[in-house]
């Protein structure tokens, strides 16, 4: 292996060559996998005394990737899913270099092999009925700010759509005439339609025509006109939540953020009666598997199944056969 490769054009083509011409990634993507080597390149400085840009490929080894992620989770206390995503993207880099620089299989599969840690499947979180319409009536309607974040708000509880969904959301992409709906690309770069209820239609039209709002092309900006940040989004959730305890004492023990309403939306779908794969494509997601995390925290659903079951040490009923006018009621 040569030791003086320099890591700066690999990384650099990576980038420009793999993520953004080949595989056309979403901007969330490249802005995650940046972050990642923003915080590799910076420890890596750190610890060799040298600048990134004059960081070698052999500097990055199994050792080196496996001290940085631990570092991750003593520093910054990032969580063991962070940790692997931040992982996933040391990951598909070393893939990359695999085909550009195939001598240098024995390093890159060393860092390949690094596993990825285990950690618990939490329940998700999700909103109960009266918690979301105490949510729903915290902003002051009586302001813009407040009419605003209503809109947001409710439109993300009804479609469950993403944080990243949400503020890039323009006006181009809500059809509030007959079959309203709106249309967002999601992760994997996927199009996708999501009706809009009356109740969201009523709210988002009334929205549309303030004269603050008409002026962008952007469905939720923020007082400068702007498009709302993904800081600003759960700034507005986190404030309109603490203001909602006040009239729903349960919200008190629950963190409320963006992706929380999303499974909200998920969960009035499910106990709606919902099918499980149109949840799936309402939702967006790649995989039935992602969606069966909603059937898993859905206890009143466990409770009627309960209650069908006969319990533990009665003796099982016959079966008894309908009365013979209510079986012909019943046939018709």
């Amino acid at each position: 292996m040569n030791p003086n490769l320099s890591i700066a054009p690999l990384l650099q083509g990576f980038f420009t060559t793999r993520l953004m011409q080949q595989k056309q990634a979403s901007a969330h993507t490249i802005s995650s996998y940046r972050d990642t080597f923003r915080l590799l390149l910076k420890f890596l400085s750190r610890r060799l005394r040298r600048s990134p840009s004059d960081i070698c490929l052999e500097h990055i080894d199994a050792r080196a990737i496996t001290a940085f992620l631990h570092d991750l989770e003593k520093e910054r206390r990032i969580s063991a899913r962070t940790r692997n995503l931040r992982l996933s993207a040391v990951r598909s880099f070393f893939r990359y270099i695999a085909f550009e620089m195939p001598g240098h299989a024995a390093h890159i599969q060393r860092v390949l092999a690094i596993p990825g840690k285990r950690y618990t499947r939490r329940l998700v979180n999700f909103l109960t009925r009266p918690e979301a319409e105490a949510l729903l009536g915290a902003p002051d309607l009586a302001t813009p700010l407040g009419r605003r974040d209503h809109a947001l708000i409710l439109l993300a509880l009804q479609t469950g759509l993403r944080l990243s969904e949400l503020i890039s959301l323009s006006k181009e992409d809500v059809s509030l005439q007959a079959g309203s709906h709106v249309r967002v690309i999601g992760k994997g770069r996927k199009e996708r339609c999501t009706p809009l209820a009356k109740r969201t239609i009523r709210v988002l039209k009334a929205w549309f025509k303030e004269p603050w709002c008409s002026k962008s092309e952007t469905v939720f900006i923020n007082a400068r006109g702007e498009k709302l940040s993904a800081d600003g989004v759960q700034y507005i959730i986190a404030k309109h939540a603490k203001a909602a305890k006040t009239k729903c004492a349960s919200l008190a023990k629950k963190r409320v953020t963006p992706h929380v309403l999303r499974h909200t939306a998920a969960m009035e779908l499910l106990q709606a009666g919902v099918d499980r794969t149109v949840i799936a494509l309402w939702l967006g997601h790649e995989s039935m598997e992602t969606t069966q995390v909603y059937l898993d925290a859905d206890l009143a659903m466990k409770e009627k199944a309960l209650a069908r079951l006969e319990p533990m040490g009665r003796k099982p009923r016959r079966y008894k056969a309908d009365d013979a006018l209510l079986a012909f009621l019943k046939s018709l």
